[in-house]
């Protein structure tokens, strides 16, 4: 598990008491950052920009540091610009866009995976529609004949058939969210802040009457009035050039006219009458205690100063409610604060979750005490100092990519899209810069003195339901009739009646997809090596993107390593180390983080234990200085133990109302047997009557068994080189000695238990959706050549176009996403279907994941057609695939962790091409079996176990295996 803004400290493993020898405390290394005035200036995206006589307004950005182009349209439309009785057909046209076009027919992932696009997905949210797709430079006709086919072309492959079917994709999708812990608490702020008929009253998913009563005419006039070239914005970035761009642009998007212009909506910012106060009850692990206010958006200056102050309050890991109710009062076991913000609106949503066995009504009044205090004294010169280095920071790592939800594509045209200024976000960081404390506290009293929404959650049997969620309510205050007045934000169904007319094909030759030019090969990174004073091995890849850098010190312990007697102690030994070393205690080691704007976190795999720290370049040594400092001095601070110990039961505690950890923790003791190292819940929370009693004594002894030099491995990927690397490490982490004994190995020598297909039922009442898991374990490593048997999985269930997701998702409409997986245990892999699936189909799916799979494994292998998109894609996805230093990292330690050739990547192109039908279906054949498929199913017993009594197989309640599964135990 990652945590946010933590840090996990390596403990010496000759000493608690001895000091290493780092040359310089970490306050003297966070004096060392750079000023965040010198970070800003390297931020910069150059751009040039056009606009075609349509109105389609177009922003070009080069980086040659990949064959790569990242193409990112975005529509001015929203969930806000829906009428009453239409709510989610924003999002509810994006599905079907994705469904081709009248020159494009078919689903618009099948070219894009044949040509290796990565980044590709679309999005709807309040304020805008975007689609977006990297694809390699050759490919780049191909995308935007794609997007302008849609845009342009779209209403004729517009069919009755395709709506009913991305309905139900919807329905399932909003299911899959209204399932969820806290999965009801959107509609509840959204519904209490915002008027009835506010543009932000609704959420973007829609109720399930407006989905049901969407009609064909409804979605084609949707369409005509929003989707016109003059409402939308094309971003270009990567590697192109102006006059490339305009040649493209204007010969793909030139011929299609302009639309009606989305009207504007003057909306406001809602303030209520008086305090207003909700309890619902949900499947959660304790009880949440929610402040809310509507606050302004990106077209208000105070959004800023509101956005500071979420950081400082609840936001960075070292937040006045983090310290206050989590930290000193050890009150709560969660504590949030964020400016939720969206174009012309948003909301201030602070929350505390409670500690169990401790008062809602305390922890309440000690929330209100915090948000007062801040009011009344506004933020400090170093916590704003903090909040605004770390939101730098953000940017800056975001930036590394060229498109996706967060790099500069979708930066610059947000700044179009929302502030009519492409360059705003270099506004916003300087306008960050120069914020003053008093600013943050003038506008936070501002808005936050105004009356407060309380919501609370409570653990029980939900008492609100989310079907009809989502929509307009009606209110009783509205006047109708001739001349009733409606707000001036309300959007009528007859507000856009202009249509377009039918365009004329006299553009690009729309006949045949584009032919893709030529592709590039992936260019990966050297990888350069060295070893540290003490026998450390160090990896260095260089990336110079952006001024950051990557490192990961990584040891070959994992989950696989926690004693099968007290499964959960190296959770809790990560977080106790969080909390401080022998100089700097929680706060302030969390403060100089922030001080230097990095981020070091820890996490386990079931095989590895991982400590990353992302550091800009000014800072990096600053930065590892920090790192190293913590890895030689953790304080173990017993004071600090019993805080972390009731912070993992309750995580425990809630992976038990999630629907996923929930099928996971059943599945794998079961899989593997619970004496195997992976037969444990893979979240490594462990036993909850275990997690009770380890003392800091055992904590030590795990650390110092496991985390030493001598099994440990540092990867660096970014902006330096690696005798620099080399010359920071060596000075501190490579003075650290190993212990005269002998390191510890895991036991895989472990039997694993054989299997007979099964159904385990986890009861979960009132779920809308049920989550099924099914999985057999493969006789093979993750070091064994797998990738024949990965692209098999591909046809099968490992894409978006696999046969799994085709039939539930597109066909039968039963699921928002199906899916299956070979894992990649160093020591054993296994095969994984997962799917969540509407209740009343629970049954219905797993038939239909079985015919499927069998039908694969017999008559109806690989065809022709899946061969050459699963080859074509894997050849082509390659450069999009390691365009960030976080991939290059993860690929450089896959390398060195399954002992691959350094040009594996490089490689491996060619073992695609070698590929043949006959060679997918028997590595399918070989290792892919229905046989022995162990099914989890998480869901309402009630509704689901009729169904699976029709099955023929097996079933026992989850309670029924509980000498299997550490999971009953619980």
């Amino acid at each position: 598990m990652i945590r946010k803004l933590s840090v996990a400290l390596l403990l010496s493993a000759t000493s608690l008491t001895a000091i290493p020898v780092a040359a310089q405390t970490a306050q003297a290394a966070a004096a060392e950052a750079a000023p965040v005035a010198d970070l800003i200036k390297a931020v910069d995206i150059p751009y040039e920009n056009f606009k075609l006589d349509n109105g389609l307004e177009v922003i070009v950005h080069t980086d040659r540091k990949a064959p790569i182009v990242a193409v990112s349209v975005w529509y001015r439309v929203g969930s806000k610009n829906e009428p009453e009785g239409k709510t989610g057909f924003a999002h509810l046209f994006e599905h079907l866009m994705f469904n081709g076009s009248e020159n494009a027919p078919g689903d618009t992932f099948e070219p894009l995976q044949q040509v290796g696009a990565t980044d590709l997905n679309g999005t709807t949210w309040f304020d805008r529609t975007n689609y977006f797709e990297t694809v390699p430079t050759g490919a780049l006709d191909l995308a935007l004949f794609l997007e302008s086919d849609r845009m342009g072309h779209l209403l004729g492959a517009v069919t009755q058939e395709k709506l009913d079917i991305q309905r139900g994709v919807v329905q399932n999708e909003k299911r899959q969210g209204d399932n969820q812990p806290f999965g009801l608490t959107e509609y509840e702020q959204l519904e209490n802040l915002y008027p009835s008929g506010h543009p932000y009253h609704h959420s973007t998913i829609g109720s399930m009457a407006d989905l049901d009563s969407a009609s064909l005419e409804d979605v084609k006039k949707w369409f005509t009035d929003n989707y016109g070239p003059n409402n939308a914005v094309l971003v270009l970035a990567g590697d192109i050039d102006l006059a490339t761009a305009k040649e493209k642009v204007t010969k793909w998007f030139g011929d299609i006219p302009s639309g009606p212009a989305i009207k504007p909506l003057d909306i406001d910012v809602p303030t209520l009458d008086a305090p207003k106060s909700k309890t619902i009850k949900d499947q959660v692990s304790t009880t949440r205690i929610y402040r809310m206010w509507a606050v302004p958006g990106l077209n208000n200056p105070d959004y800023l100063p509101l956005s500071m102050a979420g950081s400082v309050l609840g936001g960075l890991a070292s937040s006045r409610l983090e310290n206050s109710l989590v930290r000193e009062q050890q009150v709560a076991v969660d504590v949030s604060a964020n400016a939720q913000i969206f174009a012309q609106g948003g909301q201030f949503v602070i929350y505390a979750d409670v500690k169990p066995g401790v008062d809602a009504n305390l922890v309440a009044a000690k929330l209100d005490e915090q948000i007062a205090d801040f009011l009344n004294k506004g933020p400090t010169d170093d916590e704003l100092q903090r909040a605004v280095t770390t939101y730098v920071s953000g940017t800056i790592r975001g930036l590394e990519q060229v498109g996706g939800f967060s790099g500069k594509a979708p930066k610059l045209a947000e700044g179009l899209l929302y502030s009519n200024n492409i360059g705003e976000y270099k506004v916003e960081l300087e306008r960050a810069a120069a914020t003053t404390p008093e600013q943050v506290q003038q506008v936070t009293r501002k808005w936050l003195s105004r009356p407060v929404f309380s919501l609370i959650v409570e653990p029980g049997e939900r008492t609100e339901g989310g079907e009809n969620r989502g929509g307009f309510i009606t209110a009783p205050a509205m006047a109708v009739g001739a001349g009733a007045l409606t707000p001036e934000y309300y959007f009528g169904p007859d507000d856009a009646k202009a249509q377009k007319t039918p365009i004329a094909n006299t553009g690009a030759d729309r006949s045949k997809f584009p032919e893709v030019g030529t592709l590039q090969a992936l260019d990966f990174p050297d990888i350069e090596r060295t070893t540290l004073a003490n026998g450390i091995e160090v990896f260095f890849a260089k990336r110079s993107a952006v001024p950051a850098v990557q490192v990961a010190v990584s040891f070959d312990v994992g989950y696989a390593a926690d004693p099968k007697d007290a499964l959960g102690t190296q959770s809790l030994m990560l977080s106790l180390m969080d909390e401080g070393t022998k100089t700097l205690n929680s706060v302030q080691l969390a403060e100089a983080q922030e001080r230097l704007g990095a981020n070091i976190s820890s996490r386990a795999s079931s095989d590895n234990t991982i400590f990353q720290l992302f550091a800009l370049k000014p800072n990096l040594e600053a930065s590892v200085d920090l790192l190293t400092d913590l890895i030689r001095n953790p304080a173990m601070d017993p004071a600090e133990l019993e805080r972390v110990r009731a912070q993992q039961l309750n995580r425990l505690s809630s992976e038990l109302t999630e629907p996923f950890p929930l099928a996971f923790r059943t599945l794998m003791p079961l899989l593997f047997g619970k004496d195997h190292p992976y037969g444990t819940p893979p979240s490594g929370t462990g036993d909850a009557e275990v997690v009770k009693q380890l003392s800091r004594d055992d904590l030590i002894a795990f650390h110092q068994k496991w985390l030493r030099p001598d099994k440990a491995q540092v990867f660096v990927v970014g902006d330096t080189s690696l005798s620099e690397v080399s010359r920071i490490l060596n000075k501190s982490l490579g003075q650290w000695a190993a212990p005269k004994t002998a390191a510890p190995q895991k036991n895989f020598n472990v039997k694993i238990p054989e299997q007979t297909s099964r159904i385990v039922l986890v009861n979960r009442p009132k779920s809308p959706q049920s989550v099924i898991v099914a999985a057999h374990v493969i006789d093979k490593k993750g070091s064994d050549d797998l990738v024949t048997l990965r692209a098999a999985n591909d046809v099968l269930g490992g894409s978006f176009l696999s046969r799994l997701n085709t039939n539930l998702r597109e066909t039968k409409n039963w699921s928002y996403g199906v899916g299956s997986q070979i894992t990649s245990g160093k020591e054993q892999i296994s095969f994984q279907i997962y799917a969540p699936v509407q209740a009343d189909r629970t049954g219905d799916s797993i038939t239909e994941l079985l015919k499927d799979s069998n039908a694969f494994l017999t008559d109806k292998g690989v065809t022709e057609a899946e061969l050459t998109r699963t080859v074509n894609g894997s050849i082509r996805e390659l450069p999009g695939s390691f365009e960030t230093s976080a991939d290059v990292l993860g690929g450089v330690q896959n390398i060195v962790n399954y002992g691959r050739p350094d040009d594996y990547y490089e490689k491996i192109a060619d073992k695609y091409r070698a590929m043949t039908a006959a060679d997918v279906d028997a590595a399918a054949r070989g290792d892919l079996r229905t046989n022995d498929l162990l099914f989890v199913v998480v869901g309402d017993a009630e509704t689901v176990k009729p169904q699976l009594d029709k099955l023929g197989l097996p079933i026992e309640m989850a309670a029924e295996a509980a000498t299997d599964s550490t999971a009953d135990k619980e």
